[in-house]
């Protein structure tokens, strides 16, 4: 079966997300994988390393493009972009390129989606109702309740609780999230990255996983059930792991992804490792979707200094997805 093509959002326009696009489309279009810009045409032409661009009419044409252009669905802004200087005017059109890329792949014209960094206060200021692209993502598909995995080589971090403070995401932690989010990791690891029996790692919530009950009582109560009720059901789980030793490299031998309590618990170990290549990829959608683990640089905007190998990692990674859901 011919692969189909990846959507690419505009992400932020006065951001970095054209710049890396550019660079990607110029590392990957010998190779592939094939991918198709939805974004203002006349906007990447004129980036100081503007590619070659093909306007196309929809992604069945992306691919004869691709190796000498970069396909691009022509999306045209309400105003020029400033580099560096968000403007909420561009918030339909960013808005709308994530929904389009969302319906092509709900139809099964592309084979994933792959966002480019959104800048949230200015989509905010336009009256944009979610925290980010993760809770609009499971609005536009009517999924289940999206979890985020963080991914670099070598380690996939979950995150059971995600943008909220620390004081809240701790008050609402139960055993059931924590075992809900295990399970559809569990699923995910099978599904998309083609781990027979994915073993996982449950993070303590308190320094020592609580240390007996001495620094807290929420790993014994809360989290420790949450592993025996994965355990009963056939999951190779363990822990609670003590947090500041279980992302060493001996450790990380032990488990194909570790489910963390909280954002950063989550976030900070991956970004560590491998800042450049990290992948957001979002779990448990009715499409693939994947995103560079970074934001949109706004200081690099414009600056021709934009690194893009976290990008080029999330095109490769929806790819990767995408063919081991074609699999039989």
């Amino acid at each position: 079966m011919t692969a189909l093509p990846l959507a690419l959002t505009m992400g932020e326009p006065a951001g970095i997300g054209g710049e890396i696009a550019a660079d990607a489309w110029r590392a990957l279009h010998a190779t592939g994988p094939v991918f198709v810009l939805l974004d203002d045409a006349d906007r990447i032409r004129a980036l100081p390393n503007a590619p070659p661009v093909a306007v196309v009419a929809g992604p069945e044409e992306a691919a004869a493009s691709f190796p000498t252009a970069l396909p691009i669905l022509h999306r045209p802004l309400p105003l020029p972009t400033v580099p560096g200087a968000p403007n909420p005017a561009h918030a339909p059109a960013v808005l709308g390129a994530i929904a389009e890329a969302t319906r092509l792949a709900m139809a099964g014209r592309v084979a994933a989606v792959v966002t480019n960094p959104i800048q949230k206060a200015s989509l905010t200021a336009a009256g944009f109702p979610h925290p980010g692209h993760t809770e609009y993502l499971a609005e536009l598909t009517a999924g289940g309740p999206p979890v985020m995995m963080l991914a670099c080589e070598g380690l996939r971090t979950i995150p059971v609780t995600i943008h909220e403070p620390l004081r809240t995401a701790i008050a609402r932690l139960t055993t059931a999230m924590i075992l809900d989010v295990a399970l559809v990791t569990a699923a995910a690891l099978t599904r998309d990255f083609g781990i027979v029996a994915p073993r996982l790692a449950i993070a303590g919530l308190n320094p020592h996983a609580g240390e007996a009950g001495t620094l807290g009582s929420e790993d014994a109560e809360i989290v420790a059930p949450a592993v025996a009720q994965l355990q009963a059901r056939g999951i190779a789980a363990t822990g609670p792991w003590p947090p500041d030793t279980m992302f060493t490299p001996t450790a990380r031998t032990r488990y194909d992804a570790a489910i963390c309590m909280y954002h950063d618990q989550a976030l900070i170990p991956v970004k560590t490792l491998d800042m450049a290549g990290g992948v957001n990829v979002t779990l448990n959608l009715p499409v693939i979707r994947t995103s560079p683990d970074h934001g949109t640089a706004l200081d690099l905007a414009g600056t021709g200094r934009a690194d893009p190998a976290s990008l080029i990692a999330a095109l490769r990674m929806a790819a990767t997805i995408a063919a081991h859901h074609r699999r039989p």
